[in-house]
């Protein structure tokens, strides 16, 4: 018995191998000696020279030595076909080499048609099995595999097999012929399932391999092309790299972009990887890192710019100055968040514009109208599709500078739903104690925007959260005056509309009577969009009119066309709006008040009739909640305050009073009506009217006291607007009237009220006279009587 290494022989086959163990030579000597027959059996570990009985497998085959050879080196290399398989029964060691007693087994197997279907089967897996090896030849198989004697073929097929020594002596250990040709066919059914996914996944990285060598060939070409051409050889990623390091990028944004540098050199050019790396380190370069523009802080520049950009808002620009002022002083300010509120129309992008002209900085703008997702402010991360910073950093590179004036505008005008809260969002970008690591999600590294200045716009601040209000400087642009109006038309908007239609001095003047005219009639806005348009209206006009003359037969150039108040209506038509003095009388159950709008304030009548009834209280108009309760609140006074209002104390319950307030598809609320609505239901109750040439606004108590109330300036410009020059207001308002500007409180008369009867002194046309006090039960029902006949 000799022990093998690395190699199972199987019986009827031929197998070479080289001996070279003593002990192994030895065995093979005494076999040669005698019947040319030894028993092979493979030992467990091949790394053992001399392995003991128990480690060499048991079963093993007995052979034949057809050919042996005694080489140079002492070794020994033999030729043997195997007989048939056997298992050792006992082994002794004798002289140097094993001796073993090996019991051999005879299978006898009945032919039939399950034997056929199997050893069909093994031959057309090996068939298929030797055309996808290609490491066997196929004619000297197939010749091999076509025997009689099921056994043969099974190890026919086994030996030729690619399997690991471990199976193939599993197949020797296998005795009974139908079982280890079962056992054949299922290996084949592994081999062949192995050797297909092989070929295909050799198919696959041959197809890569080729296309990455034709990339290669492709891409040395064009370096060959350039380098022709005179271009030099720096590769992209040394331009890169000169660029990260000139950029003035933050230690964080600086690694950050050599390693992704380093990423995009190992990557291969064309992969899609490589252009999201390359997007990503260009958008790292193209933020403005170190630029600045060099700023200007002459004040009396600044205040030059301001002036002949914009007519009125003093106290806006006070407040830009008062800026420059502190960056004079101070090195390294924080940047500024101011928010103007106002009407549309009142200027407060083109104030932002001109303060980045009296500054020196680049101006960018960004609308948030519509804005309702957060990746909008924020950016999305790289890991999706098509990602893109957010407009805060698209912005700042689009503007090239650190310092750039940045408008947020329409920024009441955001929404929110599953995407996010971009509002929530904006909370970073405006606190000057954050902003100056604004995280955004494609970059992934904190950028500074403590330098930038901040402007905000809105119409309104109630849909603004509160968070976000708190971070700004709330600066409020009122409406303008009718002579603000004229003199803004008259600085800018006439210019601009000549300019763009194309008219001269020598072709159209307007006087100030007819700018006016189209102020008052043609023009109801606390802005002065309407007006600017209404002033192309005509300049259109007569640019279709100076055509028409110069490609006429004459060819002349025409006169000089004059706008003055008695030719506007030829160009704009019938006034829009009526002289609001024209049908104003003096009316019972309807008194002037003074509301606020996002497009400035306006004058609202409140109505009140008395109809046969249960003392029940209507109001209609679209009224909300809180102007609802204004008009109860006004009730329950009244009926508290009956007798001196000449009432009778249960006058409300025969009678029902409906409230309403005109315009009613345009809904209203506020607290401001209450003391108009009350004055309105006095009127219908006593028969008294209300004198038409007073308006009013104020909050009204169940006591009868009368509140504070907002959009004060607002609303004695739409007074004033309205050719209404006495108002009533609140005491508490008196501390807003440095606000008013002074021409307007020159010509309004105020009345500034604590209590409603004070109102009611002033607004109706007569004093209310108060019932007796009646002295007796009889006197009571009397006065009762005569109080309900003097009502109806």
């Amino acid at each position: 018995m000799m022990p093998v290494r690395d190699v199972v022989i199987f019986p009827h086959m031929m197998t070479p191998f080289v001996v070279g163990r003593e002990s192994s030579v030895r065995a093979l000597e005494e076999a040669l000696a005698g019947d040319k027959k030894i028993f092979l059996a493979t030992q467990h570990d091949a790394s053992i020279d001399e392995p003991r009985p128990e480690e060499i497998y048991s079963v093993g085959t007995i052979v034949n030595i057809v050919q042996s050879l005694k080489l140079p080196d002492g070794n020994i290399k033999v030729l043997v076909e195997g007989v048939e398989r056997g298992k050792i029964v006992s082994v002794t060691d004798e002289e140097g080499f094993f001796r073993a007693v090996v019991r051999t087994f005879q299978f006898k197997v009945e032919p039939g048609p399950q034997l056929d279907a199997l050893v069909s089967r093994v031959g057309s897996l090996f068939e298929q099995y030797i055309k996808i090896s290609q490491n066997l030849n196929y004619e000297t198989m197939i010749a091999a595999i076509r025997v009689d004697d099921p056994g043969k073929l099974a190890d026919t097929v086994g030996a030729n097999l690619q399997l690991t020594i471990e199976e193939k002596q599993e197949l020797l250990e296998i005795f009974d012929p139908i079982d280890r040709l079962t056992r054949v066919a299922e290996m084949l059914d592994i081999e062949i399932e192995k050797l297909n996914m092989d070929r295909t996944i050799q198919g696959r990285v041959k197809r890569q391999m080729e296309k990455a060598q034709k990339e290669y060939y492709l891409n040395e070409k064009i370096k060959a092309i350039q380098k022709e051409l005179g271009r030099g050889e720096k590769s992209e990623i040394d331009e890169l790299k000169k660029k990260i390091e000139s950029a003035g990028m933050t230690k964080d944004a600086y690694e950050k972009a050599m390693a992704e540098l380093k990423r995009l050199e190992n990557m291969p050019p064309m992969s899609a990887e490589s252009t999201v790396s390359r997007n990503y380190l260009e958008w790292l370069l193209a933020v403005p890192w170190k630029q600045k523009s060099k700023e200007i802080r002459d004040l009396k520049y600044a205040e030059q710019v301001l002036e002949g950009d914009h007519y009125g808002l003093e106290k806006v620009k006070e407040r830009i100055l008062e800026f420059l002022a502190v960056r004079r002083l101070v090195k390294n300010p924080k940047g500024s968040i101011l928010c103007f509120v106002g009407a549309p129309g009142v200027g407060k992008t083109s104030l932002g514009m001109s303060i980045a002209k009296a500054t020196g900085r680049k101006f960018i703008r960004l609308s948030l109208g519509g804005v309702r997702d957060e990746a909008e402010i924020r950016g999305h991360r790289r890991t999706y599709i098509g990602a893109l910073p957010g407009q805060i950093i698209q912005m700042m590179r689009k503007a090239g500078t650190r310092n750039p004036v940045f408008m947020l505008d329409e920024v009441d005008k955001m929404s929110t739903d599953f995407r996010g809260d971009p509002s929530a969002a904006l909370l970073e970008v405006l606190d000057p104690e954050q902003n100056y690591m604004f995280m955004d999600h494609y970059l992934d590294v904190e950028y500074d925007l403590s330098q930038v200045f901040f402007i905000c716009t809105a119409n309104v601040l109630h849909t603004i959260p509160p968070a976000l209000q708190d971070r700004m400087e709330v600066i409020r642009l009122s409406g303008y005056t009718e002579q603000e109006k004229l003199e803004i038309a008259k600085r800018f908007l006439v210019r601009k509309q000549m300019e763009q239609t194309g008219l001269t001095d020598k072709l159209v003047k307007f006087t100030d009577e007819g700018l006016m005219t189209v102020v008052q009639y043609y023009t109801r806005e606390a802005g002065v969009r309407n007006l600017e348009r209404e002033i192309g209206n005509i300049c259109r006009k007569v640019a279709r009119a100076v055509v028409n003359a110069q490609s006429s037969e004459t060819k002349t150039t025409p006169p000089q066309v004059v706008i003055t108040a008695d030719n506007v209506p030829e160009y704009l038509g019938p006034p829009k709006f009526r002289d609001p003095e024209a049908d104003r009388c003096n009316e019972i159950g309807a008194a002037l008040g003074l509301a606020w709008t996002e497009v400035g304030g306006q004058i609202l009548t409140s109505e009140a009739t008395i109809m046969d009834g249960k003392g029940k209280l209507t109001t209609t108009g679209k009224l909300g909640d809180v102007m609802q309760e204004s008009a109860q609140a006004a009730m329950s006074y009244i009926r508290s305050r009956a007798h001196q209002l000449g009432l009778p104390r249960d006058f409300y319950r025969n009678l029902d009073i409906h409230v309403h307030v005109p315009e009613g598809a345009i809904p209203k609320d506020g607290p401001s009506a209450g003391i108009t609505i009350a004055t309105a239901i006095v009127s219908a109750l006593t028969k008294i009217p209300v004198r038409c040439d007073v308006a009013m606004t104020g909050e009204i108590t169940l006591r009868g006291r009368v509140l504070p109330i907002g959009g004060l300036k607002e609303k004695l410009l739409a007074a004033r607007r309205h050719r209404v020059f006495e108002v009533i207001i609140p005491k508490g308002n008196e501390k807003d009237l440095p606000d008013i500007p002074e021409n307007v409180r020159n010509e309004l008369k105020l009345h500034f009220v604590d209590s409603m009867d004070e109102v009611l002194k002033i607004a109706l046309e007569r004093e209310i006279t108060a019932l007796p006090l009646p002295t007796n039960t009889a006197q009571v029902e009397v006065g009762a009587q005569q109080s309900e006949e003097k009502l109806h």
